[in-house]
């Protein structure tokens, strides 16, 4: 089994970057929200474990949120919904053995304190995921004061005010009571601009040294993500796991050694990460792309390569991942890489993007059978798109490359939905 040497720190850092894009234009909430959290730890006094283990799941915390809609109505202050995201966000973190202890702080991060205190949790645990909580509402009341104003300092009293308005009832005391202390200076409000934010969290990284990691566990990590990717459109469900398994399938049959293929799956995880930046309508949207809409998406693998290429030891993951828009005859994006540059493990990713994306409904047709699919791919490869290679190696292998594509129960329902049609 491949082993990867990975920083942890360094790891939810870069994909934290992919869960502020959701905001779209509120890029850093994340990374705001555990500046801030982790300050009100070190002023109450807390372990640095316990302040390590807040920052974490503060820079994580609306890992359960992928659609834009979801997040404009997370960014308005007395939002009162279900906390469906904060479940999710919960559920995904405990499929992953070093994300699991992060899952009850996430899971309560939108409880307010008069019911979470009467929760059977442990005592730290409440005070992690209420404070996450206030500096999370801190963030939004941030966020609708610079709408209008260029200077943070001159909203930073009403801000307050609003937090101290709730001490007691969203909010537990000693949490309030540390906040207010701490932004009576301007030090702490200035520190949210993202030349700072991004220094103290790179302070954080560095305090954390690689450690070696097991393929399993690292897919583990990365599977949150591309859950979160796939989730924002109901027409792109499962879509990077079908990449995932249809490029480590045709890299097996290709003859890469087991290292290549695990880091095939990677990218096929990954490749659409960048998606998050997206806006939930274009990706619904059933008729063709404007010209500027179309410049909008062509931005996603660049996103992506972005976010990957942060974490040491990801390299090529990030270069395949990035590329799986490009072409043989240097006409994809969003690089145009020429021929030479263009390696086979990219061309993999390639064609089982296109394969699985074919093979799954979308808003503008219906799911395409084997023949129908491979037919498309022949075309692609004529007119120069794809590697010939990769596609005679799809056509020989039809019916199991349809099946990795997109799993046994997705083919089950498309057979029985082609019998019941017929």
């Amino acid at each position: 089994m491949s082993k990867f040497n990975i920083n942890l720190h360094e790891t939810i850092y870069s994909l934290s970057d992919a869960l502020d894009l959701v905001g779209v234009t509120h890029i850093h909430h994340g990374k705001h929200v555990a500046y801030m959290a982790a300050e009100c730890g070190k002023q109450l006094g807390w372990a640095e474990h316990a302040i390590d283990e807040l920052f974490q799941a503060a820079m994580l915390h609306d890992c359960g949120v992928s659609k834009t809609v979801v997040h404009s109505k997370l960014a308005q202050f007395e939002w009162e919904n279900d906390n469906s995201h904060s479940r999710l966000g919960a559920s995904l973190l405990m499929t992953s053995p070093l994300m699991a202890h992060l899952a009850p702080i996430v899971r309560h991060h939108h409880t307010h304190w008069c019911e979470l205190q009467e929760m059977d949790m442990p005592r730290q645990v409440k005070l992690s995921t209420n404070c996450i909580f206030m500096v999370d509402r801190v963030d939004v009341l941030i966020l609708g004061f610079m709408a209008d104003q260029s200077n943070l300092l001159l909203g930073r009293d009403t801000i307050r005010q609003k937090i101290f308005e709730r001490r007691g009832d969203w909010f537990c005391p000693e949490l309030v009571d540390a906040f207010m202390e701490l932004s009576r200076s301007e030090a702490f409000w200035l520190s949210l601009e993202t030349e700072h934010i991004h220094g103290y969290v790179a302070q954080w990284i560095a305090g954390t040294p690689a450690v070696e990691m097991d393929f399993q566990t690292l897919r583990s990590i990365v599977h949150i993500f591309s859950y979160v990717v796939d989730a924002k459109s109901p027409f792109t469900k499962d879509h990077s796991d079908g990449v995932a398994r249809l490029s480590r399938y045709l890299g097996e049959l290709s003859g890469l050694p087991e290292a290549s293929c695990d880091m095939l799956e990677l990218a096929g995880l990954l490749h659409d990460i960048g998606k998050l930046r997206q806006p939930d309508e274009l990706l619904h949207k059933p008729g063709k792309l404007s010209a500027a809409e179309i410049g909008q998406i062509q931005r996603h693998s660049f996103d992506t390569y972005n976010i990957i290429k942060n974490i040491k030891g990801l390299g090529k993951i990030a270069e395949w991942a990035a590329q799986h828009h490009e072409r043989v005859d240097g006409t994809g994006y969003p690089y145009h890489i020429g021929e030479n540059e263009f390696s086979t493990e990219a061309r993999i990713v390639a064609v089982a993007d296109v394969f699985q994306a074919l093979a799954q409904k979308r808003p503008y047709r219906a799911p395409l059978m084997p023949d129908q699919i491979m037919e498309i791919l022949n075309e692609m490869v004529d007119d120069g798109k794809l590697d010939r290679s990769v596609v005679l190696l799809v056509d020989k292998n039809l019916e199991a490359c349809w099946r990795s594509a997109l799993g046994e129960f997705c083919v089950a329902e498309l057979i029985n939905m082609e019998a019941s049609n017929t």
